[in-house]
């Protein structure tokens, strides 16, 4: 069934480069900026659909590589599709396992044609290439899914370099490959850190004239100012007339700094997994409620804040719950973390909408102490 994905930009920001736009798929509209949380497993950790719905949530991450290992995107197929199979409504994007590839496997090999790796369940081994990876995202059946490219070390230039024609070769593969006309796939611009590598990616994939533009190879050991360098080389790269993606960024400084350098959508496993380990986000950075300081704290993790853990319960509450290592303390912090990064995209969002986004960025992140390195994607 063809659909027409169409990206419309509400409004832009007289002082930087951040816009609002909505993005039309076949499962609903997604207001941009946003932020995806991230659902590996066909789950977001520790909370329900109906949750996210409540939260917010717009659109949602599931990953190729993990689900094509288990439970298999053959067996997702038969059962009506991904959205079916994990009772998600909205609209789904599948990254296109590359990224795990080259992440979770010390013995893959890579030539022209793909990837051969082992399985970090079982040690069996798989083989990736762009035509499979696109197979694979068509079962699963996501709104949006991206072109399989080599994720390389940011700061070496040789490699990195040489990497861009094994990818870019592989865009052109992805392009042949698709055959579902109701999925928007979208490009994955490389070049590390580089400038010149960044442009001639980013030229090469606009000549494609794609649905929207991904940039990758960032959040994966590069400082914060050259991720910021670079996407500022990025922002007059892309089409303005096309949606944007920062993968696997999701730390509350590094989403405003982006949205000021024109990027519309973000991912990231940050949320949930500070979570996980007894951390919340909120206003003043994130807040460890390991801390014995907030053993007899009565006060909610943020009083301005209107979820429903802050809303009920108290800091010596969560500590107690993490200190126990309760199932209970890890989906109230993540109810936490989900909202206070979809709330973030809200705010952002009024604020263009009113022409005050380098405002509201000079406030937030005089209040946000950036955190040093980056979660892993």
């Amino acid at each position: 069934m063809a659909f027409e994905f169409k990206f419309e930009i509400e409004a832009t920001d007289p002082n930087s480069a951040a816009r609002i736009g909505r993005f039309h798929t076949p499962h609903g509209i997604i207001p941009t900026p946003v932020f995806a949380p991230v659902g590996t497993q066909a789950t977001v950790k520790a909370l329900r659909p109906s949750d996210l719905h409540e939260l917010g949530a717009t659109l949602i991450l599931s990953n190729t590589y993990h689900l094509y290992l288990r439970p298999g995107d053959e067996l997702i197929k038969e059962l009506g599709g991904l959205h079916h199979f994990m009772a998600w409504d909205g609209p789904i994007l599948t990254d296109s396992g590359g990224f795990q590839v080259f992440s979770l496997s010390d013995t893959r090999k890579i030539d022209d044609d793909g990837v051969t790796f082992q399985s970090h369940h079982d040690g069996s081994y798989h083989r990736f290439t762009p035509e499979k990876s696109i197979a694979i995202q068509e079962n699963l059946g996501a709104d949006i899914i991206m072109m399989f490219d080599e994720c390389p070390p940011p700061k070496d230039y040789d490699y990195v370099k040489n990497s861009l024609k094994r990818t870019h070769a592989w865009a052109e593969r992805c392009v042949a490959a698709k055959t579902r006309e109701d999925q928007a796939l979208f490009g994955i611009v490389q070049g590390g850190i580089f400038p010149d590598l960044r442009e001639e990616s980013a030229r090469f994939l606009t000549a494609m004239d794609l649905p929207g533009y991904a940039i990758g190879g960032l959040a994966v050991g590069e400082s914060k100012a050259e991720m910021y360098a670079t996407l500022d080389i990025m922002h007059p790269l892309l089409p303005s007339e096309k949606p944007r993606y920062l993968m696997g960024v999701g730390a509350p400084e590094d989403v405003v700094q982006a949205v000021l350098r024109g990027v519309d959508i973000f991912d990231c496993v940050l949320p949930t997994r500070i979570a996980r380990n007894g951390a919340a986000l909120v206003k003043g950075g994130r807040m460890n409620l390991r801390n014995a300081r907030f053993t007899r704290d009565a006060a909610p993790l943020d009083a301005s804040c209107s979820c429903y853990t802050c809303t009920h319960f108290s800091r010596a509450y969560l500590r107690h719950l993490v200190k126990a290592n309760e199932i209970l303390g890890h989906i109230l912090l993540t109810l936490h973390n989900v909202h206070f990064l979809l709330n973030l995209m809200r705010q952002i969002r009024e604020a263009i909408r009113k022409g005050e986004m380098q405002q509201f960025a000079s406030e937030f992140l005089a209040h946000y102490p950036p955190v040093t390195g980056h979660v892993q994607k």
